[in-house]
């Protein structure tokens, strides 16, 4: 595990400021875009990035699925050689983003976190607002990496929940409170699926809460817009004002266990970071997400009226 935990976010100017003063930090860009998408991120991490920064494919460093799912959390060795090809080190800062603002880089930053790498964070707002703030950028070949050693680390399984542990959990005495970070029109069963001949809805017992909910839009220099976190303040009285005083302040302190879940795992990792955020302990995320529940059919999906 590495020895300093750092950060969880970092400001366009603190990520600036880190990599001008410590050699051992390294930028990754984790970005990802919904399967319906056309945008493609390794081609524009190619032509515009952080100076330095490699390419996180997190659909590539992962493990296979029965169901076929993607970006599902890697084995072990797996990471560890990733760590290795990126050139990172049990000491070395990991600095996430991805070119949304925040969408994919907590997933990200849960894996390393996960893995036990305590010496991440995500760059608040991403590349959107590393440009915002007039820092620099580079484009075309990658400059070589010195390839490093990176010890097979140890998952943290109390991270993370299987199948079988979310339909356990799906009864009138749940353990976990299970949070969905996929739009509501999604979760009521109103909206489809952006996968195709997937069924919208919920799992039993959980609670709507869209991932957007956590964040806030702030305007370029260009006129785009992009996302950042909401203050911790804003974040606990989002997470009230969806659960309830009582139950908000028992997730808080510990006394309810919350897992999230959303489409596939990606933005799952978005209510991780807000509640993580808030100084949660007690939280896990739900690997398959609705991806993987709703595609077996022994599954019981709800919809609202």
């Amino acid at each position: 595990m590495s020895s300093m935990v750092a950060p969880l976010l970092l400001a366009p100017k603190q990520a600036h400021s880190l990599k001008n003063e410590n050699k051992n930090v390294s930028f990754l860009d984790a970005s990802w875009f919904m399967p319906d998408s056309p945008r493609r991120p390794r081609q524009e991490f190619i032509s515009k990035r952080i100076p330095g920064a490699q390419f996180l494919d997190l659909d590539e460093v992962s493990s296979p699925h029965e169901l076929g799912l993607k970006h599902m959390m890697p084995e072990e060795r797996v990471f560890a050689d990733a760590c290795e090809k990126f050139g990172i080190e049990k000491e070395t800062h990991v600095v996430i983003y991805d070119t949304h603002g925040v969408f994919s880089s907590p997933r990200a930053l849960f894996m390393f976190r996960t893995f036990g790498h305590q010496r991440s964070s995500i760059l608040d707002g991403g590349l959107p607002a590393w440009l915002a703030g007039g820092f620099p950028v580079e484009s075309g070949a990658l400059s070589p990496i010195t390839v490093t050693k990176y010890a097979t680390p140890k998952l943290q399984v109390e991270a993370l929940r299987s199948y079988e542990q979310i339909v356990a959990n799906s009864t009138a005495d749940a353990s976990d409170l299970i949070l969905d970070a996929r739009s509501y029109g999604r979760y009521s069963g109103l909206d489809p699926e952006p996968r195709p001949g997937l069924s919208s809805g919920h799992i039993p017992n959980s609670l709507s809460l869209p991932f957007n909910l956590f964040l806030r839009q702030i305007m370029s220099p260009d006129g785009t817009t992009y996302t950042v976190f909401l203050s911790p303040k804003d974040i606990r009285k989002v997470l009230e004002q969806t659960v309830g005083l009582e139950r908000a302040d028992s997730i808080i302190h510990g006394a309810l266990p919350v897992t999230t879940s959303c489409g596939s795992g990606m933005t799952a990792g978005i209510l991780w970071l807000g509640l993580k955020l808030l100084g949660v302990e007690r939280i896990s995320l739900y690997d398959e997400s609705w991806t993987g529940y709703a595609m077996r059919p022994m599954s019981q999906i709800e919809k609202s009226s």
